[in-house]
């Protein structure tokens, strides 16, 4: 119907073109006199280039478009160049080139939607560049690019629609957090920890050999002067403890803020050679399973970028349908969530006397306030010593400082 219109439009123009032309020509006949033939005469060129425009093929244009980069992170400006060439240089008095963004850009209120106004005349090449702030997260595609010109009195109107595809992935922000373990456990993960404090140095568990880089403190004089050999004591091996994080996908306006941290917690764990798995179930579920490399990192940033809060489970459903994945390893199960329902508390308080240790981070916006129902819930955890700390929006920095179970 939309394509129907515009035929219709530009039909009624044309005509509209040729009619206004005979009329000065029928005017000049009749009348004559210097007057009605200069009338004439000065309206003929406007009318003979609305219509050779009106049939100039602005369709036959090459028009591509190139972006800076392809993966982004929020905050990071991206520079757009949508470059267009003809092969007939007709003159054009002027075109506007307006890049279509997709539908999530245009609902972000930091994004205005690129169009620019050229005046390219003969030119066979021309150019536009443009720069968008504060892309927010997500995955985008570009698909189109309007192009529309016309002449000097609007009589003409000549618009195309270029189907050129860009695709780019916008990855969370993150900030630098200093990880800290809420108690130190020995023998509870798989892997062994990468962090400076390999050894208890309080708990000596044999003797070996003197190895060169041991210690001079280590050396165990008695063992040493029975056998005639330095010997040094050999301490018990820390393990690094495996930790499951949980994102918390419920409607919320923090939700940003929850990608926010989940990215920065995710990588401040894994820094420490930790064993990380990741739960995030919405409309789509993923599960990664604990591992500590670098492309596990990667993973779970990709999924990030994309995630969105559309889950229709609770966050205690969640917790039950999927605590098979690290039930019967000791574990610390670090939950991110922007509320604390009836539900999600009960269970944490029937699940506080098992092995594993759980640790709540509470989300809040920058200027928001712990209302006085979630303090109840945060007294009732915490006789449980179930480890809760409210986060802040830009104080991410603070989220083990002073974590307690008191």
């Amino acid at each position: 119907m939309k394509q129907y219109l515009k035929k219709f439009r530009f039909g009624w123009k044309l005509f509209t073109l040729l009619f206004l032309t005979a009329v000065t020509f029928s005017y000049a006949m009749f009348q004559g006199g210097f007057v009605s033939w200069f009338l004439f005469y000065s309206f003929s060129p406007f009318a003979g280039y609305s219509l050779l425009l009106s049939f100039y093929p602005i369709r036959s244009f090459l028009v591509k478009r190139t972006i800076n980069q392809e993966q982004f992170s929020v905050g990071e400006k991206l520079v757009g160049t949508i470059t267009i060439q003809r092969s007939i240089p007709f003159p054009l008095f002027y075109l506007i080139i307006e890049d279509v963004v997709p539908k999530k850009l245009k609902e972000s209120e930091m994004v205005v939607e690129p169009k620019k106004l050229l005046f390219p005349w003969f030119k066979r090449t021309f150019t536009f560049q443009y720069v968008l702030n504060d892309i927010p997260r997500g995955e985008h595609r570009f698909s189109s690019i309007r192009v529309r010109t016309g002449d000097l009195f609007g009589l003409i109107e000549k618009e195309h629609i270029y189907e050129v595809e860009n695709y780019f992935l916008v990855y969370p922000k993150y900030v630098d957090l200093i990880y800290r373990q809420h108690q130190k456990q020995f023998e509870q993960g798989s892997t062994s920890s990468r962090a400076k404090f390999v050894q208890d140095t309080t708990m000596a568990v044999g003797i070996r050999e003197y190895q060169p880089g041991d210690r001079f403190s280590w050396i165990d004089w008695k063992a040493t002067a029975r056998r005639d050999s330095i010997m040094t004591k050999e301490f018990e091996q820390m393990q690094s403890h495996d930790v499951v994080i949980v994102m918390d996908r419920a409607q919320t306006v923090v939700f940003e803020g929850i990608v926010t941290f989940t990215a920065s917690l995710v990588r401040a764990v894994l820094k420490k050679g930790t064993q990380v798995g990741f739960v995030s179930v919405g409309e789509d579920k993923a599960v990664f399973p604990l591992h500590s490399n670098e492309q596990h990192l990667q993973r779970i940033y990709y999924h990030l970028a994309k995630v969105s809060c559309d889950t229709k489970k609770s966050l205690s459903e969640v917790l039950d349908k999927e605590k098979h994945n690290w039930q019967g390893r000791q574990v610390t199960t670090m939950i991110v969530t922007g509320h604390l329902p009836i539900d999600f508390v009960r269970r944490l308080e029937l699940s506080s006397g098992n092995q594993q240790s759980n640790l709540i981070f509470l989300m809040k916006d920058r200027y928001g306030k712990v209302s006085n129902e979630e303090k109840v819930m945060i007294d009732r955890l915490r006789k449980q010593r179930v480890y809760i700390k409210v986060v802040f929006e830009g104080q991410y920095a603070n989220a083990f400082n002073e974590v307690s179970g008191s």
